[in-house]
């Protein structure tokens, strides 16, 4: 019997003291303390006033004192909660003393182990008092034991929750205040801002529709770990459970969003039960299809994780476990009631330690160690407390992968976040790279391949090594405009880069030589890079790496514009290299079948290493085969339908047409183009093909009206609206990055006309023209009244944009005479306007009013743009809220697209499209190219985009121009376009109909004199002239 064993049967006040005392001489086993805990709990609980003051009295200072026995004085917290609705207020005091003592003085590790006795005191059952003191206690934790406490908030959070309903004032406000306190302890940025909202959303209903809207608008950054899911799972639920579809689809959206940050699946666990079966049931049960499918896309990332959660080793939280492992160490020599409640206890610390990864030797002998001490010496405690610490770091371990790299040489091993803007695009994400290995970096648009790369080149990858070290060459074919005069060995020479190395303009030459810029090639090492292709601009890229000497090649699309031939030689030059890394981003299947050793895939921002070339990829991820299948492809793009043009019957009809047209670059000698002659109609579907540099894109400029041929004629269609997306296709925007995509298209076609079309050479005037516009030109004035004819010479200042039918079914447009003031014009043929130097200002009228035709079917709204932009699939996010300068390559084309389509165009030209277009969007873009009701003309190297679409194809070699395929037309191909048959009738704008006459036949000789003589002699007597009189004599200069 110990020497405390009288002074619990009998506890005083008197004996509080010298039991303190005894305890911290003896420990908690010899003392007796152990033995007799059951009698001072019952002591605390007394209903004697004396006694249980006595008991609580002696824990308090127990507590205080003596930290060797919170594995005891923690059995008696209960028992003090329950004294708080005593009667004598000095038994009450001495209650919430000693409760809230026990909770200030526990180790913070052991914390959780209160939460029982807590918990038993939270029920409505109990008073209120006890409840009170209860949620204070749980309150103090906050200061106390923070992180613990957060840890512990999925258990603790459902039990606050019931209490703030309380009809009880005291108990409200108790909760309350423990919930604000658990809020400002979650550790997340992202959420932390809205606490005090979400905590009066637990209490007023009616704000959770706001709170959600809120929610969903916050960008999610951090890290998403259970203390802030603990605290927002009860909104969500409640969320989802709303009459509201709008807060249903917002609640998803949430869960969508945060559930992509969980880093570890054993966080979202508890909460996976709760949340699933509510998603799924809404998933079923919405009536709107875009709320729904945002509630299926939660699904699917809950599903993952649950996934993901269920083949994770859980430890978390399972004292049972580390209990086994400390009584296999300490419980060989003798067993006892004091040491098992000491093994629980530490049990309970060191659970909370690996939770919350406190796994070094030190830590575990400060909080472990000591509560043994009471039963052992310090060595076997430290020793035996390694034990199971070495025991516990073996659970937590996850198995990683074998590496096998055959001894290469590792470049990097990091892990690092990556974001554009308030996107997250990595999250906690893993990297490792080994000398030689050719990595395909693959992932939809606009997940952060680019992104990545470039912050790879500019050193922004958080663990990756400095370039100083690892030598890192960004390898990408776009030239910025200040640059694009300097010749192709200046161009390489003004790189800092290659200035840094000291590379002599000799070697530089000496390279480019060996990817064929040569004196006598089809690119020359002096000729400007303005003057390149596409396909040469990412050679000259390439011969500029191939200087650097890297370590790692970074590659954008590095066969993006290259032809059959030049893609064989990059494919060749990427696997000579074996002492150099390359990661390599393309939409070329070919290319990552044929050079890549690893993939490194995007998914739920992660980036994941496979080792194997594509198509051992694609057979173990079956999803990814859309990235690279056109038939695979399950977005969608509409195109909307051009509309008739009247008068043009058959959809074989020319509506444009080159004929005979030779074009030369001013720098060059040669010909780009030889005497090509082509047209294209509604029906067209065209494939432009040829190697780099043959002078596709350059047609292209003609046809459009770009550039103007020095030899040969270009027609348009008044009436026909074209679309032309070229090849360097960013060039439409880069002046409007500041706009978000819905802003440039308005701010476009604002007026009514496309701002993009007004600033082509072609419609700029030459010196002749200007010289013609300022000549007096000397018009026949014709009195209505008595036919009277007056000559006199005129200047016409500006064309004001009228357009009418004459009686003769001739165009006449509303002009201003120079010196007038008057607000109306006078209307002039088309035929005088030509001789006084004004056609392409009557082409700007004729475009103009077909752009209106076009744009009349829909008003110029936000809405609307925004449902076009995403018919050319960009989404409503990035469409509307983000500017262009954040949007990724692939999303800046689709805005070029859709900017284009807006005015349903008759012609759409595309100048190799498949360049920044993943596959999945390709096969969109196909399948609105085949539901097109007008003409395509698509200019590409993707074989497998343009047979599936065009069956006439365009094959320019090095200038000349040679057709193919089933095209009507092209069966006359041998005789003059001109000789065809034309249109014959057309409707501007307004609805009028415009005959066009046919050619006529060319006059012999002696028919020509006797018509000079006839119109000669009808002008001459002031006679009237029909339209053929007047037309010969205009042809003539008669008049």
């Amino acid at each position: 019997m110990s020497s405390l064993d009288a002074k619990f049967a009998a506890l005083k006040l008197d004996d509080v003291s010298s039991i303190v005392d005894a305890v911290k001489k003896d420990g908690v086993e010899k003392s007796g303390l152990a033995s007799n805990i059951e009698v001072l709990r019952a002591k605390c609980a007394s209903k004697d006033d004396a006694e249980a003051i006595a008991g609580m009295k002696t824990v308090t200072q127990l507590a205080t004192e003596c930290p060797e026995a919170q594995a005891f004085t923690k059995e008696c917290l209960l028992a003090c909660f329950e004294q708080a609705a005593a009667k004598s207020a000095d038994v009450r005091d001495a209650a919430k003393e000693s409760a809230t003592t026990i909770c200030e003085k526990i180790n913070p590790f052991a914390m959780k182990s209160l939460l029982p006795s807590i918990f038993k005191a939270l029920p409505v059952e109990q008073k209120w008092q006890v409840r009170e003191l209860a949620l204070n206690c749980l309150a103090g934790f906050k200061a106390s034991a923070p992180r613990q406490l957060a840890d512990a908030l999925p258990e603790v959070i459902p039990e606050v929750t019931a209490c703030m309903w309380d009809t009880k004032k005291q108990v409200k406000e108790a909760s309350s205040a423990t919930m604000k306190a658990a809020m400002e302890i979650i550790g997340n940025r992202d959420v932390e801002h809205m606490t005090d909202k979400i905590l009066k959303a637990i209490t007023t209903p009616k704000e959770v529709p706001e709170i959600m809207h809120q929610m969903a608008g916050v960008t999610f950054v951090q890290s998403v770990e259970s203390p802030v899911l603990a605290m927002v799972v009860p909104l969500l639920l409640r969320g989802l459970r709303e009459k509201s579809i709008a807060t249903k689809r917002q609640s998803a959206v949430v869960i969508n969003n945060m559930s992509k940050l969980v880093d570890n699946p054993l966080d979202a666990a508890p909460f996976l039960p709760l949340l699933l079966p509510a998603l799924e049931q809404n998933a079923s049960s919405i009536a709107d299809p875009e709320a729904r499918e945002v509630t299926e896309k939660a699904v699917a990332q809950m599903s993952r994780l649950k996934g993901l959660a269920d083949k994770a080793q859980s430890v978390r939280g399972d004292v049972s476990k580390l209990e086994s492992e400390f009584a296999k160490v300490f419980t060989g020599e003798f067993t006892s009631g004091g040491l098992d409640r000491v093994i629980k206890h530490c049990a309970s610390i060191a659970t909370t330690m690996m939770d919350l990864n406190f796994m070094e030797d030190s830590q575990w002998t400060k909080n472990v160690s000591a509560s043994i001490q009471a039963y052992f010496d310090k060595t076997k405690a430290d020793e035996g407390t390694e034990q199971v610490r070495v025991a516990a770091e073996a659970m937590m371990e996850i198995k990683e992968e074998e590496d096998d790299e055959d001894d290469a040489e590792e470049l990097c091993n990091c892990t690092f976040t990556l974001a554009y803007g308030t996107k997250i695009l990595l999250h906690n994400s893993k990297m490792k790279l080994m000398r030689g290995k050719r990595y395909g970096l693959l992932g939809p648009n606009d997940c952060g391949k680019t992104t990545l790369m470039r912050a790879i080149a500019n050193n922004q990858v958080e663990g990756f090594p400095d370039t100083t070290q690892v030598r890192t060459v960004f390898v990408e074919a776009d030239i910025q405009g200040e640059q694009s005069h300097l010749s192709c060995v200046d161009y390489i020479m003004h790189d800092p880069k290659i200035q840094a190395m000291g590379i002599e303009n000799s070697e530089v030459r000496a390279v480019l030589s060996t990817v064929g810029f040569t004196e006598d090639g089809k690119a020359k090492p002096d000729h400007a890079v303005s003057t390149l292709s596409g396909g040469w601009r990412m050679k000259l890229a390439l011969a500029r790496a191939m200087l650097q000497k890297a370590d790692i090649l970074l590659l954008d699309e590095p066969t993006n514009h290259l032809d059959v031939i030049n893609v064989a030689w990059v494919k060749n030059y990427l696997n000579s290299l074996t002492n150099v890394t390359s990661i390599i981003v393309s939409h070329d299947s070919g290319l990552l079948n044929d050079c890549c050793t690893h993939i490194l895939s995007f998914d739920n921002l992660k980036l994941h290493v496979f080792k194997g070339n594509l198509d051992e990829y694609v057979k173990t991820h079956p999803a990814a085969r859309s990235f690279f299948s056109l038939a695979a492809s399950k977005m969608k793009f509409k195109f909307p339908n051009p509309g008739p043009i009247e008068g043009v019957k058959s959809k074989g009809k020319a509506l444009m047409k080159m004929v005979n047209c030779t074009f030369t670059y001013p720098v060059n000698q040669t010909p780009t183009l030889f005497d090509i002659t082509i047209q294209v109609s509604l029906s067209s579907r065209v494939a432009c093909i040829g190697e780099n540099g043959a002078g596709k894109s350059t047609m292209i400029k003609l046809l459009v009206g770009e550039i103007e041929p020095q030899i040969g004629d270009v027609w348009k269609h008044p009436n026909a609206r074209v679309a032309y997306v070229a090849q360097h296709a960013f060039h439409h925007i880069e002046s409007h990055l500041d706009k978000t995509a819905n802003e440039y298209i308005r701010w476009r076609y604002a007026t009514g006309d496309d701002k993009e079309t007004l600033v082509k050479a072609t419609m700029m005037y030459s010196d002749e023209e200007l010289t013609l516009q300022k000549t007096p030109y000397e018009l026949q004035i014709v009195d209505e009244a008595s036919g009277k004819i007056t000559k006199i010479k005129k200047v016409v200042s500006e064309l004001l944009g009228g357009r009418k039918q004459n009686k003769s079914k001739e165009y006449e447009y509303e002009v201003r005479y120079a010196g007038s003031s008057s607000d109306q014009g006078d209307y002039l043929s088309s035929k005088v306007l030509k001789k006084m130097g004004w056609e392409k200002a009557m082409k700007a009228v004729d475009l103009k009013a077909a752009q209106r035709a076009g744009m009349m079917m829909k008003a110029l709204s936000a809405k609307n743009v925004e449902e076009h932009l995403e018919h050319c699939g960009l989404a409503r996010e990035f469409g509307t809220h983000y500017r262009m300068s954040a949007l990724s390559g692939g999303q800046k084309v689709k805005v070029v697209l859709a900017a284009a389509m807006w005015m349903q165009p008759h012609i759409v030209i595309l100048d190799e499209p498949t360049n920044y277009l993943d596959r999945e969007s390709l096969g969109a873009l196909a399948g609105a190219i085949e539901e097109f009701d007008g003409g395509i003309i698509i200019i590409s190297h993707n074989n497998e985009f343009v047979s599936k679409l065009c069956p006439e194809t365009w094959v320019m070699d090095a200038g000349h121009l040679e057709t193919k395929g089933d095209a009507e037309w092209m069966l006359k191909q041998d005789e003059k376009i001109s000789d065809q048959q034309q249109i014959t009738e057309m409707v501007d704008a307004a609805g009028n109909k415009v005959e066009i006459k046919q050619d006529k036949k060319k006059l012999s000789k002696k028919e020509e004199k006797v018509m000079i003589k006839k119109v000669k002699a009808k002008i001459k007597a002031g006679e009237k002239l029909d339209s053929e009189e007047e037309e010969f004599a205009f042809e003539k200069e008669l008049m």
